[in-house]
């Protein structure tokens, strides 16, 4: 379906425009595209924003097809997404009736335009907050299906380097004061995220899928990797991480290092005064 053309030939030739300077954007591979591709990005950097839609775009016009799911839209508004990017023609329509005032939608605007112009299905990919409370409160088995919890073995304990995982960014995350009775229910928070997305990816088989998502949720040591690789059959799946500084090797098969964002320091008020 046609459908917002004109604002991506814009965006499009923007990209051109960058594309064309002395600072060429690298590109990836878009001869083999992965059943799974998993996309990252630091959610308030726009540089991370551009050339992540850059990768994307590049595979979707060479023919790639992928259902898109998005971290930004929230599972339970799966049937107004749904009719939403039936009855809109461009992303600010989309945007007016899912939006929520969490994030920056006009990060996103380029992505859902694609979506429209090429009919990908948009996929809600998050727990919402009321049901991440609920995972604080009971434990991550509570946000599944018996068959879920099975699967993934969630009576048990969670992997130890999981937890650790998710704790140490948490931690640093909160300045590295958040009270100890809270992060056990935060971690839980995030691992359930994790394994909702996991889940929804393999359900959009035979279809390929791209998550668009937080870093952290995207990497492979304790992110949606990790749960998509617990269970058989195996996917082909490509994690790529759009960061501000040096990813470690192994964290994502692939990384971009863009312009970090100046912003306040979050943890300036709660530093000690000399």
């Amino acid at each position: 379906m046609n459908r917002s053309l004109p604002a991506l030939l814009l965006v499009a030739a923007a990209i051109a425009g960058c594309a064309g300077s002395k600072n060429k954007p690298p590109s990836e591979p878009v001869t083999a595209n992965p059943q799974v591709l998993l996309l990252g990005e630091v959610h308030d950097n726009p540089d991370g924003h551009k050339l992540r839609y850059q990768h994307l775009f590049q595979r979707v016009e060479a023919g790639w097809r992928p259902a898109i799911a998005m971290e930004q839209f929230d599972r339970e508004n799966q049937a107004l997404l749904n009719k939403a990017q039936k009855d809109c023609r461009d992303a600010q329509c989309v945007i007016l009736v899912m939006a929520g005032p969490r994030w920056d939608w006009d990060q996103y605007r380029p992505i859902i335009d694609l979506a429209l112009r090429y009919d990908l299905p948009l996929i809600a990919a998050n727990l919402s907050r009321k049901d991440a409370s609920l995972v604080v409160r009971d434990g991550v088995a509570s946000s599944f299906d018996d068959k879920t919890v099975a699967d993934y073995r969630l009576k048990e304990a969670l992997p130890s380097d999981i937890v650790q995982g998710q704790q140490k960014e948490i931690v640093a995350g909160h300045c590295n004061m958040l009270p100890d009775m809270m992060v056990p229910g935060m971690v839980n928070a995030q691992v359930a995220r994790d394994i909702w997305m996991a889940k929804l990816l393999r359900a959009q088989q035979p279809r390929d899928v791209v998550l668009i998502a937080g870093n952290g949720h995207v990497r492979k040591d304790y992110g949606v990797p990790r749960w998509l690789n617990a269970l058989e059959p195996k996917l082909t799946v490509r994690s790529v991480g759009y960061v501000e500084s040096a990813a470690a090797p192994g964290l994502y098969d692939a990384s971009y290092t863009v312009p970090k964002k100046q912003r306040p320091d979050p943890c300036a008020s709660l530093k000690p005064k000399s």
